[in-house]
Parts: structure tokens; C-alpha cells; sequence
């Protein structure tokens, strides 16, 4: 194999797997190390300025950061990122007077339809630039589905309010209660650029017979938790069924329990583990007295004279044709009856753009949707971009994010009359961690503490309020020793061969087998003949040569604990360790440090 470039910074990039996994790059260990630190202030900003919304987040992202944790590779459970990204928010002191000021004008006019996440990430990335931001939203509040679809008791609206305000303060005109009826109209106006960010707001039907006859007591169940979110519904009736297995199927079942479901049942055509739910969201319900039963297709709505009495399912089982393609084929046993006053179809949501008129130049898809580019966010139109459910479809808050960042950086770039395609790089800085010969200026302590429980509200009260938060959130003690947990991934393991000996004490220390001195070859032999097998193949092995017994040093950065001990026994620095942090440019910033306090 050929050495390793470390020189370039996505080698290292890629081996913080969190922060790869993070749709926005947000620097996971970075923000840890500041909570273990107690400075979460600090921690705060960090994430502030790559996810925008610590606190919210904090309690609902769907977290493809923490099945890419490290320490699940050498543990069962990953690192509690996302609650530690909410114990940031709980325990920072009043940030406002780090925020980027209102900036003056720069004469550019911003059109921004939706108030969700990613038009308020546009705002706030474009607002400190000068440019005029102006966002339309159909309800009275900043914050679309964060606001409306999230039940309370798991994100409770003063989290929503603050973190809102963080960004309408930058000096955007909010204009809520104002829908936007035609992009032609919007396009006539004087808008330099127009941003679509009005996510997937239509649930998904389900055409059955018994649909219209019993109508008045089936509900779309995002249109539902909104009427609730809003106090428009206040009681459900006792024997409810929530048809779906996604997250919105999870929200809507514990919302029924709150408003007076007494028998709520969650039924899904596919199996336990293949339903969009995240595990997490359907241990809570279980927690909550929901059975989920599986492997039921919805055939029929009974009524009795348009009064809703159930839904009649047929039993199905999962099978594999010859591609190894998975099906559902009926199992030949009864129909199964279930009764029910209630039924909420979560069955999933979809895009709807009829304000948009088909002759203003934004070409779409065979599938209605926008064409959207998935790097600059640009539609066909060029002043019109897209970002969040509405580019690609209902995906998580997260993504919606990464897309107002990519859309903002389009904009401003579309603007200043350069080349939306053109990405800025990040920005990377590579400092020794070395305080002394065996001292590190980050705790290198590799604990085998397992995963902290978060603690939750008493299921009895938990019931009992539907604006009651169920989850309570770490305290400082248990978020110190969850902290602790994360392995420092960006503190490398940062090998010189010149300075290397080959007395194989590296070799001797590593806890792990991760680090092997051999005759270089091509890298699938290779593999097979490190101290430990390397089968993870998405993970990159770090080559160095220049030895002068002509073998090269092979580390395989799958399961490497970045414990230091390498750099520690190496009696003559060959080895170091040092944080390659790495910050993701945003629209018109230039490279800076995280820590700073930066739009």
C-alpha cells in the first residue's frame, strides 16, 4: 500500500467518524471534552455554529452520529451524543452577547418560504452578511414541524422560542400567518434569491374501503398532532390504533395516551426491526404501556353506519424472492379484527407544491418533486433554491440543516457573482496534545463505564400532562462521567518513521492490536496479517514507510481507543498524538476556530 497522506485533511476527517456521520459536521469530541470541562457555554456555541440548534436537537435528532461512534466498536453502546449536545443547551450561561449583531444592509433581498430549520439556517447564515432575510410562514411561530409535529412532553415550546429568537434577532423580518400562493407572484417581486424550505406537509392517505364512510374518526396523523400542538384537539377516545412505523407513528401514539387513550395500539405491516422508528422512539412507547404489533396490513375500515368500530388486518410474513429482495406475502391465516374508536394513519408524508406553477422554469421529477442538485441545493431556476423535506423528501431536522448551510453558501456565492458549485475547504488546525513526557492536555483515561440512562418523568405524571417533558435531561455529575466515555477520536495517532527504532513497544502496549509492523503488500493480504485482523473495510488502515529494516507500520484505525499509550511508551517520540480539529466553512466566513464565537 502506499503510505498515508496525512497531510490531507479528510484522512482524518473520515476517522472521526461522528462528525463524519453528522449531516453538518458538527465537531463531536471537540464539544465533549468542553462539557467534561464544565465550559458548556463554549460547547454550546461549537455546536450553535454547525447544527444551529443545540437544545432541540439536543432532544430529537434522529442521531447518525452514534451508530458511527467508536465505542461501540469496542463496547455495546455508543457514546449519548445527542443528550450530551442537550446538556450543552441546559447548562450554558446567557449566550446572546456572543451571537453575530445585526449587520447592515447589503441591499440583497432574501425571500425565505417556511419557517422550519432550514430556512432558519439559511437566515441565519446570510442575516450577519448584510443580506435582508425575510421568511414567510402559514403559522403564527417561527420553527414549522420542530414546533408543530414534536409533542411537548418532548420538546417543550420555550426550547423552540429560544432557539427561534437566537436567529430572528439577527435582524430577520418574520412574517407569520402569510402562506405563500404562488411562486409566479413571489418571483415577480423584487427578491434576489428565493428559498423553498416549506418541508413535506401533506401525510400520506390511505385509501381502504370504510375510508370515507368512517372519516370523522380517522386522522392523518401529522395534520392531527398539529391540531393538537395548537390546542385545536384536546381528547381522544379510548381504544385508539396508530397505523405506521416511523417516528411520527411514535409521537402520535403517545400523544393519545396523554389525551385519554386508554387501550392505544401501534400496528405495522413490516417486522419490529425494520420499522423507520427510531429504536429509541419505540422503547419509549413500549415504556409507556403501547404494544406494537407487526406484520398486519390494513384491509378494511368497519363502520356501523358510518360510526367507526375498527380495522380489519391480514396477517402477513416477511420472505425472500431469488434477488434476495424481501416481501410481504399473506401467511393464509384469518383476517384479524381489531376494535377501535380512533384510528391515526401515520403510514408516511409526502411533498405538495401546488403553489408552484409548472411554467415558472423549476423543472420536476416523474415523482412531483423539485430538481433539486444535491451539493449546491440550486433548482432549474436560477434565483430559486430548495432545502430540508421539501428538496428531497421527509428526512430529520439534522439534514434539513446541512441543507440550509449548503443552500446559504449557493446563495451568497450565486450573489457575489461567483460559482455556486465552488466549496469552500474547511478549515483544519493540527496541534500536539504533549504537555510531558507522559502528560496530555486531554484526559486519555479509557473508562469502562457503560452507557448513562438519562433520567425520565414518572410514567404515572409522565401521562397525566401532555406539556410535561419526559425526558429530564443529564445532570452535571452523569453528564461528566458520559462524557468521559468518548474516546477523543480527533486526538491522532501521529507516527514519524524516522524517529522510530522498531523496538515494538507500541506493539507490546496497544490495548487494542491496532498497530503492526510488517512487509508492506496490497492491502486486502495486508489485512490478514496485522496483530488483529482488519475486516472493517470502510475504515482506512495508516500506512507509513521509510523504516530501516524496509517494513512499514500498518495501524488499523477501526477499533483504536486514541488512549495514547503508543506515545507514551515510545522512547523516542515517534509517536504523538495531536487534535486535528476540523471546522466546516460556511457562507462568507472565513476559516476560524469553532471556539470562537462565529456566525
Amino acid at each position: 500500500m502506499k503510505p498515508t497522506n496525512i497531510a490531507a485533511p479528510d484522512y482524518f476527517h473520515k476517522v472521526v467518524d461522528c462528525q463524519w456521520a453528522c449531516p453538518a459536521h458538527t465537531p463531536v469530541p471537540e464539544y465533549i471534552r468542553l462539557i467534561a470541562e464544565g465550559r458548556y457555554s463554549d460547547a454550546y456555541m461549537i455546536n450553535w455554529r454547525s447544527n444551529v440548534f443545540p437544545g432541540i436537537l439536543g432532544r430529537t435528532c434522529d442521531r447518525p452520529c452514534e451508530p458511527a461512534c467508536r465505542r461501540s466498536r469496542v463496547e455495546d453502546t455508543p457514546v449519548a451524543i445527542c443528550r450530551l449536545k442537550r446538556v450543552a443547551a441546559d447548562f450554558k450561561d446567557d449566550i446572546r452577547g456572543r451571537l453575530p449583531k445585526p449587520a447592515a444592509k447589503n441591499g440583497k433581498r432574501i425571500a425565505l418560504v417556511g419557517g422550519g430549520p432550514a430556512s432558519l439556517a439559511v437566515a441565519r447564515d446570510l442575516a450577519p452578511l448584510g443580506y435582508q432575510c425575510t421568511v414567510f410562514d402559514s403559522d403564527p411561530k417561527a420553527g414549522g414541524m420542530m414546533r408543530t409535529q414534536i409533542p411537548k412532553f418532548r420538546l417543550p415550546d420555550s426550547v423552540v422560542d429560544e432557539e427561534t429568537d437566537y436567529i430572528l434577532n439577527l435582524g430577520i423580518d418574520f412574517q407569520g400567518g402569510k402562506r405563500i400562493a404562488s411562486m409566479k407572484a413571489l418571483l415577480a417581486e423584487p427578491w434576489d434569491a428565493i428559498f423553498v424550505g416549506s418541508g413535506a406537509p401533506r401525510g400520506r392517505e390511505l385509501d381502504i374501503p370504510g375510508r370515507k364512510e368512517a372519516r370523522k374518526n380517522i386522522h392523518i396523523g401529522i395534520d392531527w398532532l398539529s391540531n393538537v400542538s395548537f390546542g385545536h384537539v384536546t381528547a381522544i377516545n379510548k381504544r385508539v390504533i396508530v397505523l405506521g412505523g416511523g417516528n411520527t407513528a411514535m409521537d402520535c401514539c403517545r400523544t393519545a395516551r396523554r389525551l385519554g387513550g386508554e387501550d392505544v395500539k401501534v400496528i405495522v405491516r413490516s417486522g419490529y426491526e425494520e420499522m423507520k422508528a427510531s429504536p429509541w422512539e419505540k422503547e419509549d412507547a413500549v415504556h409507556e404501556d403501547i404494544p406494537i404489533l407487526n406484520f398486519m396490513v390494513p384491509k378494511e375500515f368497519t363502520h356501523d353506519n358510518g360510526k367507526l368500530t375498527g380495522v380489519l388486518f391480514e396477517k402477513v410474513k416477511a420472505v425472500r424472492d431469488e434477488k434476495g429482495r424481501r416481501n410481504l406475502i399473506p401467511t393464509g391465516e384469518p383476517d384479524q379484527h381489531v376494535p377501535c374508536d380512533d384510528v391515526l394513519v401515520a403510514v408516511g408524508q409526502e411533498n405538495s407544491f401546488p403553489w408552484i406553477e409548472r411554467d415558472t422554469g423549476i423543472e420536476f421529477d416523474k415523482w412531483d418533486m423539485p430538481k433539486v442538485d444535491q451539493k449546491t441545493m440550486a433548482s432549474t431556476h436560477p434565483k430559486v433554491f430548495f432545502g430540508g423535506d421539501a428538496a428531497f423528501g421527509p428526512k430529520n431536522i439534522i439534514w434539513a440543516v446541512a441543507h440550509g448551510h449548503d443552500a446559504a453558501l449557493s446563495i451568497h456565492n450565486f450573489l457575489s457573482g461567483e460559482d455556486i458549485a465552488e466549496r469552500p475547504l474547511p478549515d483544519v488546525q493540527i496541534s500536539s496534545q504533549k504537555m510531558g513526557i507522559h502528560e496530555w492536555s486531554y484526559d486519555n483515561d479509557v473508562s469502562n463505564d457503560k452507557r448513562f440512562k438519562v433520567p425520565h418523568r414518572d410514567k404515572v405524571f409522565a401521562l397525566k400532562d401532555i406539556r410535561a417533558e419526559v425526558e429530564l435531561g443529564y445532570d452535571v455529575k452523569l453528564a461528566l462521567g458520559e462524557a468521559q466515555r468518548c474516546l477523543n477520536c480527533d486526538i491522532q495517532t501521529v507516527f514519524t518513521s524516522q524517529l522510530c527504532i522498531e523496538c515494538d513497544a507500541c506493539v507490546d502496549i496497544c490495548p487494542m492490536d491496532c498497530i503492526t509492523f510488517t512487509p508492506n503488500g496490497e492491502e486486502a493480504d495486508l489485512r490478514t496479517r496485522l496483530q488483529a485482523p482488519s475486516v472493517n473495510l470502510t475504515q482506512d488502515l495508516y500506512v507509513a514507510d521509510g523504516l530501516k529494516t524496509g517494513r512499514a507500520m500498518v495501524k488499523d484505525e477501526d477499533v483504536c481507543l486514541h488512549c495514547g499509550l503508543c506515545a507514551e511508551r515510545c522512547p523516542t517520540g515517534a509517536w504523538d498524538m495531536q487534535k486535528y480539529l476540523i471546522d466546516m466553512t460556511h457562507a462568507g466566513t472565513p476559516c476560524q476556530s469553532p471556539a470562537r464565537s462565529a456566525a
